[in-house]
C-alpha cells in the first residue's frame, strides 16, 4: 500500500463496494478490508482485531461503511474501537465514517443507540475524523415493503416518516469526504421526498403491480413516537435527486427481465 491508499472498511456491501469502486473509477488506489484476504484487498477482522494493523499501514484515509444489525456490539461497536486505535497508530489524516440521521433523537431503538455510541467514540478519539448521517437507502426500504405483499392486507406503521435516499448517492458523497480532509459532523443527506411508510408502500404495490390496500397500524412507544415525529428524517437536506419511484421503475424491470445493476 502507498501513502495516498485508501481503505473501506465494509467494501463488499451495498455501499461500500460502491464507494470502493467510485474511488477505482476515479484513479484511486483503494483496497476493502476482508477477513479472507482475497487478491484486490487489505486482509483484517474487526470482530478480532486480528491483522488490521497490517491493513492500515501506510494508508492515508479510512472509509468505514462496515455494519451489522445483528452483530452490532462486536462489529459496529468493538469492531469501530479496534479499528481506531489501529488508524491512531498508523497516523491516519482522516477516519469517514457512515451513521444514521436521527440517531440522537430516537435512541430508543437499540441499532440507532449503538451508532450514536460510535459516534462518540470517534468523536472522543486522536484520528482525525468526518461522519456523515444518511437516511434511510432505497434498498433498505425496500425489503420491508417487499414484505408487506405476503398477507392478505399490507400492514404498515401509522405515520412513519421516512426520507429515502439512493445509495449510490450516499457512495458519492464518501467519495468527496474521503478525497477532502477531516471534516467533523458535516451536514447531514437525506433522499428527495418525505413522505409516510404507508405512502411508500402503497408506491411499491403499485409498481410491482400488487392489488392490496394498505392499512396502517398504530404503534405504542417513544421509538414509534419519534419515527412519527420525523426523528430520522432532515427535510432541509434533500442531497438525493432519485425517487422512491424512479428506484422501482429501475428494480421492477430488473426483477422482470433478470437482469442487475449497481449505480
Amino acid at each position: 500500500m502507498n501513502a495516498s491508499e485508501i481503505l473501506v472498511t465494509g467494501g463488499s456491501g451495498s455501499l461500500g463496494s460502491r464507494v470502493v469502486n467510485r474511488l477505482r473509477d476515479a484513479g484511486h488506489e483503494v483496497r476493502a478490508l476482508s477477513r479472507s484476504g482475497r487478491p484486490g484487498t487489505a486482509r483484517g477482522d474487526l470482530m478480532t482485531g486480528e491483522g488490521l494493523d497490517e491493513a492500515v499501514e501506510g494508508v492515508d484515509v479510512i472509509v468505514h461503511c462496515a455494519s451489522s444489525p445483528t452483530k452490532t456490539r462486536q462489529i459496529d461497536v468493538e469492531g469501530t474501537k479496534r479499528l481506531l486505535k489501529a488508524a491512531n497508530r498508523a497516523g491516519i489524516s482522516n477516519f469517514v465514517f457512515t451513521s444514521i440521521v436521527g440517531v440522537d433523537r430516537n435512541p430508543y431503538y437499540p441499532y440507532f443507540r449503538m451508532k450514536l455510541e460510535v459516534e462518540q467514540m470517534i468523536e472522543g478519539s486522536p484520528v482525525p475524523w468526518t461522519i456523515l448521517r444518511a437516511t434511510q437507502f432505497h434498498e433498505f426500504m425496500l425489503r420491508f415493503v417487499q414484505l408487506l405483499g405476503r398477507g392478505p392486507v399490507a400492514l404498515a406503521p401509522k405515520e412513519f416518516l421516512l426520507q429515502p435516499i439512493d445509495v449510490g448517492e450516499v457512495a458519492d458523497r464518501l467519495m468527496e469526504l474521503a478525497l477532502s480532509g477531516a471534516a467533523g459532523r458535516v451536514p447531514d443527506v437525506g433522499g428527495p421526498e418525505v413522505k409516510t411508510f404507508a405512502d411508500f408502500a402503497r408506491k411499491f404495490l403499485e409498481a410491482a403491480s400488487i392489488k392490496k390496500k394498505v392499512l396502517e397500524v398504530p404503534v405504542p412507544g417513544k421509538m414509534a413516537r419519534a419515527w412519527r415525529k420525523g426523528a430520522q428524517v432532515c427535510p432541509h437536506q434533500r442531497y438525493g435527486r432519485i425517487t422512491w419511484e424512479e428506484f422501482l421503475s429501475q428494480t421492477v424491470n430488473q426483477t422482470k427481465t433478470g437482469e442487475t445493476t449497481r449505480r
